[in-house]
């Protein structure tokens, strides 16, 4: 393998891209379930809601500011890296990421300071309401990203313009046009399952230990019923993306479906190995036809295109596709098992007590990260090889002037630096789930916090325990009745 400038920026834009992604992909979902408990709270005026939002908001905080910090990245890249997409797309690309600022960060930074020290500053309804405007922040800023990922995935509302410049002439197209509009609703979907998860874990890992079952309870119900009722629509959401695919992006669907010649009708791959030499998938299983004309078009006749319908040089790479895609659909039918196994034990009120499936549970904790980023990785490696579908290849979008060694010295410093982030934010979020709900003994405004340090909320060390004296500086941890 040559590692170029061109390979080597695409390399650290995925790097930076699938650990920023991470991250979004949990505040979007935890936002609307601390709205959700702060309005529990709000309404029936029990105190296990405002104990379960308080434990939640120090995880939301440590991982708000990681994904703050790991997006910060994302767009010195366009300027370093990728000049020349900016360049030419800048007109489009530049003022939907500034109103991403505009809009969804104000929203976000104006109210989470509220969230942080306002508990007793500011009314209960101002409180809640700023819970509320949180969550459409997060969501907010979802909808600019993907708007602007989702014209490279599908280019409209522009013409040429001087020095092959992509001019913008239709706003409404742009932003609001079909293919923006299900693929956003993919994503706050993947957020808000994925985020389900997470609390359903974390409520199976305190069943588990035998303690907070009240806690555990509410945790385990709410995210398996939540993830019961979304994982459904999030596959119907899903084959409506994989809609426009079929329509606009043939390169992307023949990988996906590992389908090497065209059929008609066309059989649908289960699961294979794909082999470029000899244009077909070795160990392959698959559905008769027309079980692939019908999941690609809705037509028990239609032809559908192969892999060497289309010119070498606009292939992806097959391989990556052809797996995530399976991978991601696979983790999907997990998911939807256990959020509706789980849901009829809640019903039967044996949840907390069928201990063999608490452990699945538990484990699940990453598993919509995980089908998130497979999701990602089908959706951008078969865009490839354009940056801008049909119009700019991703080779004739780098920075005309970068260097082989500039490029493996800015991947290897992300990746340093990186690595430490993730690696310090994880164990503070590690620690802080360890410690349990019981833990707070003080609501986050009390603790010794500094404004500017949000990764500072969940304590003054990793060990989630601030001094008393108001120093905060790191101190022992106190043992929680678990330890």
């Amino acid at each position: 393998m040559d590692f170029t400038a061109l390979l080597l920026s695409r390399m650290q834009f995925a790097f930076t891209v699938s650990f920023h992604i991470i991250f979004p992909a949990f505040t979007i979902g935890l936002a609307a379930w601390l709205m959700t408990l702060e309005l529990f709270s709000y309404f029936k005026k029990k105190p296990i809601y405002r104990r379960l939002f308080d434990f939640w908001l120090r995880i939301f905080a440590v991982a708000f500011g990681l994904g703050v910090v790991s997006g910060i990245v994302m767009a010195f890249q366009f300027g370093t890296n990728w000049s020349e997409l900016s360049r030419r797309s800048g007109d489009i690309q530049g003022g939907l990421l500034a109103y991403e600022s505009f809009s969804a960060f104000m929203l976000e930074a104006a109210f989470f300071g509220i969230l942080i020290f306002g508990r007793k500053r500011v009314p209960p309804l101002v409180y809640l309401l700023a819970t509320v405007a949180i969550s459409l922040g997060t969501d907010l800023s979802s909808f600019w990203i993907l708007v602007n990922n989702s014209w490279m995935q599908h280019p409209t509302g522009f013409v040429m313009g001087p020095k092959d410049t992509f001019v913008p002439v239709d706003w409404v197209q742009i932003l609001f046009n079909y293919v923006t509009i299900v693929r956003w609703l993919h994503m706050i979907f993947a957020a808000y399952v994925t985020t389900s998860f997470c609390v359903a874990a974390t409520g199976a890992w305190y069943a588990l230990q035998k303690r907070n079952d009240a806690e555990a309870r509410i945790m385990l119900r709410f995210g398996l019923g939540l993830a019961a009722v979304l994982v459904p629509v999030q596959l119907v959401c899903g084959h409506l993306v994989g809609g426009y695919v079929v329509n606009d992006q043939p390169s992307k669907i023949t990988a996906l479906e590992g389908r090497w010649h065209a059929q008609q009708p066309a059989g649908e791959v289960l699961i294979g190995w794909p082999n470029p030499a000899q244009e077909r998938n070795d160990f392959q299983i698959a559905l008769p036809p027309p079980f692939g004309s019908i999941i690609d078009s809705g037509s028990l006749t239609a032809r559908e295109p192969g892999i060497v319908d289309i010119p070498v040089q606009d292939r992806p790479f097959v391989y990556i596709i052809f797996f995530t895609f399976r991978i991601m659909v696979g983790l999907g039918l997990i998911m939807l098992a256990l959020a509706w196994f789980g849901t009829f034990l809640g019903w039967r009120r044996k949840l907390m007590t069928t201990r063999w499936f608490l452990w699945p549970v538990f484990m699940s904790f990453p598993i919509g990260f995980l089908a998130t980023l497979m999701g990602w990785f089908t959706a951008e490696t078969g865009r490839q090889p354009w940056v801008v579908y049909g119009h700019l290849r991703t080779a004739d979008a780098i920075t005309p002037a970068l260097t082989t060694g500039t490029v493996a010295f800015t991947l290897l410093l992300f990746g340093t630096i990186y690595s430490v982030i993730f690696i310090a934010g994880t164990y503070y979020i590690y620690r802080t789930l360890r410690r349990g709900p019981e833990a707070l003994d003080r609501p986050v405004e009390d603790t010794t916090t500094n404004a500017k340090r949000p990764l500072s909320i969940p304590g003054g060390s990793p060990h989630g325990a601030s001094s008393k004296t108001g120093t905060g500086a790191p101190g022992r941890p106190r043992p929680t009745p678990a330890e």
